[in-house]
């Protein structure tokens, strides 16, 4: 009996994973076996890069709010804690555009709070 190497299935699951190595340098794009750990890594990483770009973009949004909030003589922490006792509902994406796109409007903001 003639052995059965299944290999259709075989080259659609390497061409699968050389399909998303594409435009990897190297043998990263041309091996199966060294393409195949390189998605692997690479899927990882675009996992874990994509739960810190919320973080990052948090911090960037703090240190906006931060030196606008300064520059009108109050920190950030007291910034905040104002905005949310005068009951302000804005989220510091907005806050952080409002600080450097608007500074007019973020002066009456601060001034709102300082009552």
């Amino acid at each position: 009996m003639v052995r059965a190497t299944n290999a259709v299935a075989r080259r659609r699951r390497h061409k699968k994973w050389l399909k998303l190595a594409k435009g990897y340098r190297g043998m990263r794009s041309r091996s199966y076996k060294v393409a195949k750990d390189a998605v692997i890594k690479a899927l990882a990483y675009a996992y874990v890069g994509r739960k810190r770009r919320k973080r990052d973009f948090r911090r960037l949004w703090n240190a906006r709010i931060n030196a606008a909030s300064r520059a009108r003589g109050m920190n950030y922490s007291r910034f905040i804690n104002a905005l949310r006792r005068e009951g302000i509902a804005l989220n510091r994406k907005m806050l952080a555009l409002i600080a450097s796109e608007y500074p007019q409007v973020f002066d009456r903001l601060v001034e709102e709070v300082k009552k």
